[in-house]
C-alpha cells in the first residue's frame, strides 16, 4: 500500500492511499479457496465445484466483502503507521472511477487529538463547603413529608365540600348520551381544588353533600389524549358518597409507623441521612467547579474544529428545544441566536477541558472496569424498547466511538475524583443558603467571562442553570434541584454549559478509526 501525505495544518491531516489491484485480488481468491468447500452446485460433488465457477457465481459479492475489508484494514494500519490519535471517525472516500482490477485509490482526512503536556497535579488546592444538618432544616423536611401524607376523616352529613375536601363519589359519563370509555369509576377519591380532573368537573362540586346526586356537564380540552373526546362536550351523573376533610398530621411514632417504619428516630435518621445527601451532591458540584476553572485557566492548546462543532451542535440543539417550550419561542429563539458566538467559545472550553480530564486519566491509570461498561450498557440499554435491547447492545459492543461515548462521562467523574483525592481541601462550614449562594456566583462568573458585548444580560441569568441540557449527564451537578427557575435567560445555560466538558474523550483514540457507517442503533422508545 503506498501512502502520500496531502495535508498537514495543525490537528487536520490528510492522505492518499493506493491499494494495489493485486493485493485485492489474492484475497478475493483466497476468499474463494475458503468458501469453495460449501458450495453446492448441480452436477458437482460437494466441495468440488471449480474455483473458477464459484468466483463466477460469488465474484461480485466476495469482491466487496474483501474491498471493504481492506479498506478498512488499510485506514487502521495508516493510523497505526502514522501514530495518529483520530478525533473523530475519520472521512474515507473511494476516488470516482474505480472498478474491480484496477488499483484502488482513497482519499482519508482525519483530525488528530492535540499532543497535551501531561498536567501536573502536585499543589491542587480545593476548598470544600459543607452543609451541617440543623434542626430547623429536620423539622422542615418532616413537615413537607407530612404535608404529602394527608388523611381525611368523614365529615358531618350537612358539611358542605369547600376546596381542600375529598370526596369519594361515583359517576358515570356520557357524550351524545352514550357512556365511553374510561368515564365511569365507583368510590374514586376527588380532592377538590387538585385539578385532578378535566377544567370545569370539581368547580361544580363545590357545595356538595354526602348523599347528594348531581349532573354536570364538562368539555374535554381540545388537547386531550383520547382522540374520541377531544372537545367533546360530557355529562357526568355523579353520586356524592362521602365528603371528608382533611385531618392534622402528628408527626410521631404513628405517623412513622404508618410510613412502614419502626418508629420517629428511624424516621428522622433516614430524613436526616436523604438531607446530607443533597448537600453532599451540592459540594461536590462546587468543589468540581472550583477543579475545572483551575485547570481551564492553567492550560490553553488547540482542540480539534470538528469535536468543536459537534458539541456546538448539541449545545445549540438542546438550547432549541428549550426555546421552543418558551411563551414566545420566537423572541426566546432571537436572544439565543444573539449569543450564538459565545456558545461556540463555551463548546470549545468543554472540549479542551474533556480532552484534558482524560489526559489526566491515562496518565495517572484512572479506568474503567469491564463490569463498570457492561453495567454502563444494560443502563444505556433500559431506554429501548424490550425488543431493541439487544440490538442496541450489539451495536455498542461493535462500534468503538459509541463506546466511547457511553463511557465518557462515568471516566470524567473518576477522573474529578481522583483529583479531589490529590488535592489539598480545606473544608468550611457553611449554610445552604451560603453555599447555592456560592455556585450560583461561580456560574454568573463563567457567564459574564464568556461575553464578548457588554450589552448582554446579568442578574437573572443565575437561577436558569437547572435547565441546562447541553451536559448529557452532569446537569445534576450544575444546580441543585431545590432552585429551579424559569430557563428564558441565555447566559445562565451559558454558564452551565462552560461548567460541563465535552462527552468525548480522547480515550477512543484509535478506536476512533473503525467505519461504523452500516450500523445504527435503534431507535429509543
Amino acid at each position: 500500500m503506498q501512502i502520500v501525505e496531502t495535508t498537514n495544518e495543525g490537528l487536520k491531516r490528510a492522505y492518499t492511499l493506493t491499494i494495489p489491484a493485486k493485493d485485492i485480488d489474492a484475497k478475493i481468491e483466497a476468499e474463494v479457496k475458503k468458501v469453495a468447500p460449501q458450495v453446492r452446485m448441480p452436477g458437482f460433488r460437494p466441495g468440488k465445484v471449480p474455483a473458477n465457477l464459484v468466483r463466477k457465481m460469488h465474484g461480485e459479492a466476495l469482491h466487496a466483502d474483501v474491498l471493504n475489508t481492506t479498506v478498512r484494514e488499510s485506514v487502521d494500519n495508516l493510523i497505526k503507521d502514522k501514530s495518529l490519535r483520530p478525533a473523530l471517525q475519520p472521512k474515507v472516500e473511494m476516488a470516482d472511477g474505480y472498478e474491480q482490477g484496477k488499483d484502488a485509490e482513497l482519499t482519508v482526512e482525519v483530525e488528530v487529538l492535540p499532543e497535551i503536556e501531561t498536567p501536573s497535579i502536585d499543589g491542587l488546592k480545593l476548598e470544600k463547603l459543607t452543609v451541617p444538618v440543623s434542626d430547623e432544616q429536620l423539622d422542615e423536611a418532616l413537615g413537607r413529608l407530612a404535608e404529602g401524607q394527608k388523611s381525611y376523616k368523614d365529615a358531618a352529613k350537612t358539611k358542605k365540600a369547600a376546596d381542600g375536601d375529598q370526596l369519594i363519589i361515583d359517576f358515570v359519563g356520557r357524550v351524545d348520551g352514550t357512556e365511553f370509555e374510561g368515564g365511569k369509576a365507583e368510590d374514586a377519591p376527588l380532592v377538590l381544588g387538585s385539578g385532578q380532573f378535566i377544567p370545569g368537573f370539581e368547580d361544580q362540586l363545590t357545595g356538595v353533600k354526602t348523599g347528594d346526586k348531581k349532573t354536570i356537564t364538562v368539555t374535554f380540552p381540545e388537547d386531550y389524549p383520547a382522540e374520541n373526546l377531544k372537545g367533546k362536550e360530557a355529562e357526568f351523573d355523579v353520586t356524592v358518597k362521602q365528603v371528608k376533610v382533611e385531618t392534622e398530621s402528628k408527626i410521631d411514632d404513628d405517623f412513622a409507623k404508618g410510613l412502614g417504619l419502626e418508629g420517629l428516630d428511624k424516621l428522622k435518621e433516614l430524613m436526616k441521612g436523604q438531607i446530607e445527601q443533597e448537600s453532599a451532591h451540592l459540594t461536590r458540584t462546587q468543589m468540581k467547579r472550583q477543579l475545572l476553572d483551575k485547570l481551564a485557566a492553567d492550560h490553553d492548546f488547540p482542540v480539534p474544529p470538528s469535536m468543536v462543532d459537534a458539541e456546538f451542535q448539541q449545545i445549540w440543539n438542546q438550547l432549541s428545544q428549550e426555546a421552543a417550550r418558551e411563551e414566545d419561542p420566537e423572541a426566546a429563539m432571537k436572544e439565543i441566536e444573539a449569543e450564538k458566538e459565545d456558545y461556540k467559545r463555551i463548546a470549545e472550553r468543554r472540549v479542551r477541558l474533556g480532552l484534558l480530564l482524560s489526559e489526566i486519566g491515562q496518565a495517572n491509570g484512572v479506568e474503567i472496569s469491564q463490569q463498570e461498561m457492561q453495567m454502563l450498557i444494560q443502563q444505556a440499554a433500559q431506554q429501548y424498547r424490550p425488543e431493541d435491547r439487544e440490538r442496541f447492545v450489539e451495536y455498542i459492543r461493535s462500534e468503538p466511538m459509541a463506546q466511547a461515548q457511553l463511557r465518557a462521562p462515568l471516566y470524567e467523574d473518576k477522573v474529578v475524583d481522583f483529583l479531589f483525592d490529590k488535592a489539598e481541601v480545606t473544608e468550611r462550614e457553611v449554610t445552604r443558603e451560603e453555599l447555592e449562594a456560592a455556585i450560583e456566583a461561580e456560574e454568573e462568573a463563567e457567564a459574564e467571562k464568556a461575553k464578548k458585548a457588554p450589552a448582554k444580560k446579568k442578574a437573572p441569568a443565575k437561577k436558569a442553570a437547572a435547565k441546562k441540557a447541553p451536559a448529557k449527564k452532569a446537569d445534576a451537578e450544575k444546580k441543585p434541584a431545590a432552585k429551579k427557575a424559569p430557563a428564558k435567560k441565555a447566559p445562565a445555560k451559558k454558564a452551565a454549559a462552560e461548567k460541563k466538558p465535552a462527552a468525548k474523550k480522547a480515550p477512543a483514540k484509535k478506536a476512533a478509526a473503525k467505519k461504523p457507517a452500516a450500523k445504527k442503533a435503534p431507535a429509543k422508545k
